[in-house]
């Protein structure tokens, strides 16, 4: 009866209040849905949904951070190339790179729960949200029905407030990033020419069906997918915030899209990112190996930082950078090449050149930053449970 009666209607309301009006029957019938309207009753109902959805998103993302924490712990002190622009920088640890990830992960969490009194509000306020028929008794009509369903009564109950759902999809795009900055670089080290991480594959997966050696990286590939998908959705959400007088059922209907597509594709980016993490195969030895493709240059800075200290620190970064150029032209080793400088020669021994290339004595704080990190991720879900 409610499905014929919507599509005579073409309403999805005015059925489903004549069913439930002849449910009561005659004595009580007459006051269902009296001096509300459908977006009051749809708009709150949906939210419970968003607050279902909100908690097992948190909820997603306290797995991933936890197991971001272990592979930080696991890896503090495996060296490997630090990269920036495409280029080696300066040695890391992989723990320190994971510590990166959980960190920002951290604040996407913090997020999510500082925007859930903003998000989890119901509103009962009628036609254009005045309490027109209600009068006096509305606010605490409506803050019954919001405690009834869990929610807190929104201050003024506008169908054109929307922002709070605009804000929600817009908070999902940065964590969809931030997953799909993790996958790409899974993508890149997986590559034959890194190497250096590789996604936890059966012994049945088929990578290609014409080039029978590929093992892709289908997880993080799908994560790079529907993350892309996931901030196209945040310019829509703020479309629809864009409201033609007391209301706009088209940018509503607009909304609703934007808010279940949403969380559906971030509910599937973190999980697959759960699981490419969890799986993760790290190859210590070929990060050992890739720290000295070029020759000794990666640890420059901290030859370069040792020189300061005898001659200042330009000249010591003209000196280096002017070694660094020979080694690169001719093919020497960086170390040749520094102990052939009169300049470098006349300050620094063979053995101090020798010490200062060495990948693991110029890591810095990278494995303390990643255990201080796991740390502090694992007493912030314990506080959270």
């Amino acid at each position: 009866m409610v499905a014929a009666g919507e599509i005579a209607t073409r309403h999805v309301m005015v059925p489903l209040v004549s069913a439930l009006a002849d449910a009561v029957g005659d004595e009580h019938g007459g006051w269902v849905h009296w001096g509300a309207t459908t977006q009051n009753i749809q708009q709150s109902g949906d939210t419970v949904g968003v607050r279902d959805a909100h908690r097992m998103l948190t909820e997603r993302m306290t797995h991933v951070l936890a197991v971001l924490a272990d592979l930080a712990e696991k890896h503090a002190n495996t060296p490997m190339a630090g990269r920036t622009h495409g280029q080696h920088a300066v040695p890391i640890t992989f723990g320190y790179k994971a510590a990166v990830w959980a960190d920002i992960m951290l604040r996407h969490l913090d997020r999510m729960r500082e925007i859930e009194p903003r998000l989890f509000v119901s509103m009962t306020g009628g036609a254009a949200g005045t309490f027109a028929t209600f009068g006096d008794l509305g606010p605490a009509i409506q803050a019954g029905v919001a405690e009834r369903i869990g929610l807190e009564p929104m201050l003024v109950p506008s169908r054109s407030i929307v922002d709070h759902f605009a804000e929600w999809v817009n908070l999902h795009a940065p964590i969809a990033a931030t997953a799909q900055s993790i996958a790409e670089e899974v993508v890149r080290l997986m590559s034959a020419e890194f190497c250096e991480v590789e996604e936890a594959l059966p012994a049945t997966d088929v990578g290609s069906s014409t080039m029978p050696q590929k093992r892709n990286a289908k997880g993080a590939i799908a994560i790079i997918t529907a993350a892309a998908q996931a901030r196209a959705l945040a310019p829509l959400a703020v479309e629809a915030t864009i409201q033609a007088h007391e209301v706009d059922g088209a940018r509503s209907a607009i909304m609703d899209r934007a808010l279940e597509q949403s969380a559906t594709l971030l509910d599937d980016i973190l999980v697959q990112l759960r699981d490419v993490l969890a799986g993760l195969r790290v190859h210590p030895d070929r990060m050992k190996r890739n720290l000295d493709l070029t020759r000794g240059l990666i640890n420059a800075e901290a030859v370069m930082m040792r020189l300061a200290v005898r001659i200042g620190r330009q000249e010591a970064h003209a000196v280096v950078h002017h070694a660094a150029a020979q080694s690169v032209e001719t093919g020497m080793r960086f170390e040749e090449v520094l102990a052939e400088d009169p300049v470098v020669a006349g300050s620094l021994s063979p053995d101090e050149i020798h010490a200062l290339l060495d990948p693991e004595r110029h890591l810095g704080l990278s494995a303390k930053l990643a255990s201080d990190t796991a740390e502090r991720v694992r007493v912030a879900l314990s506080e959270r449970a």
